[in-house]
């Protein structure tokens, strides 16, 4: 599937503005600083804990010189925290970049009763790009770039939040990954009529909070981790082409988009998280569990 690469839209001659999630971690860091260092960008960084947030800021600001670089505050595992970012926006967006994640080694609940990995990593995405699809339809061309993995498999879509299977973090972050990509495929087909260009891509093996939550470490930096999803951002072939995987700045081979069946099976059940339908017991707790930026 291809896109038109029409960056000449008067609508589009201020900055380009990108949403970068788990932008705190390693990964998260790398990615908006390299935007931030990127020609008439703006730069807003999604992050859960306000004093990394503005120790974050400052730092791509005096490291790239650009200061339009700002942050919001939000847990993405949480729906009422993205409604209410979504509600805060002004002006558009053109790129928005999924990249929070966790994988907590023991099963943890949200306070709207929901499995921690599935609410983040998988309904996170979900639904920022289903809150932010009028704002993206308004600031076309526009790109959403969706941090997965190659680490991937295993979805059950009758376990989702691992409430049949014992719980085991690596199997659970792998499940999440799988819907990351297949998400992937099921918005492409949905926003392309809109000049919406959705992309996911393997960030690398880099040695991060998560990585070594998972018992691997990692061999790469962050900036290496960074590369791709930043030229998904940024270059043209990001808009041109969509629905597709990429590892290392190339297409790479992902069958789980090719069973439209489970996609679409996917999609409907995120969708009724989203409506309500599936929302488990909302407790009244207000702590936040263990979500890393990764």
């Amino acid at each position: 599937m291809a896109l038109p690469s029409d960056f000449s839209s008067n609508k589009n001659s201020g900055p380009r503005v990108y949403l970068v999630t788990g932008a705190t971690g390693a990964i998260g860091k790398a990615i908006a600083r390299k935007l931030a260092e990127t020609g008439n960008s703006e730069v807003v960084l999604v992050c859960r804990d306000q004093n990394k947030a503005e120790q974050t800021v400052k730092e791509i600001m005096d490291l790239t010189g650009n200061s339009r670089v700002r942050f919001e505050l939000a847990d993405l595992s949480r729906y009422s925290n993205i409604r209410r970012l979504v509600e805060r926006w002004t002006g558009p967006l053109h790129g928005l970049i999924n990249n929070a994640a966790c994988t907590p080694r023991t099963r943890l609940v949200t306070p709207e009763g929901i499995e921690m990995q599935f609410a983040t990593n998988v309904l996170g995405y979900f639904r920022l790009i289903d809150e932010f699809t009028a704002i993206l339809k308004a600031s076309a061309p526009a790109r959403i770039v969706n941090v997965a993995s190659y680490w991937a498999g295993g979805l059950d879509l009758n376990d989702l939040q691992f409430t049949r299977r014992r719980y085991d973090n690596n199997q659970a972050y792998r499940q999440s990954k799988q819907a990351d990509r297949m998400l992937s495929a099921a918005f492409s087909e949905k926003l392309e009529p809109f000049h919406i260009a959705v992309n996911a891509c393997h960030p690398g093996d880099v040695n991060s909070t998560l990585s070594n939550d998972l018992g691997f470490g990692g061999h790469e930096t962050p900036d290496q981790g960074a590369d791709t999803p930043v030229w998904l951002a940024t270059h043209p072939i990001g808009q041109q082409k969509t629905g597709r995987y990429y590892e290392y700045r190339r297409v790479a081979n992902c069958t789980f988009s090719l069973d439209r069946q489970a996609v679409n099976n996917l999609y409907e059940r995120c969708a009724n998280y989203s409506t309500g339908d599936n929302m488990g017991t909302y407790y009244r707790k207000t702590n936040t569990f263990g979500m890393q930026e990764i």
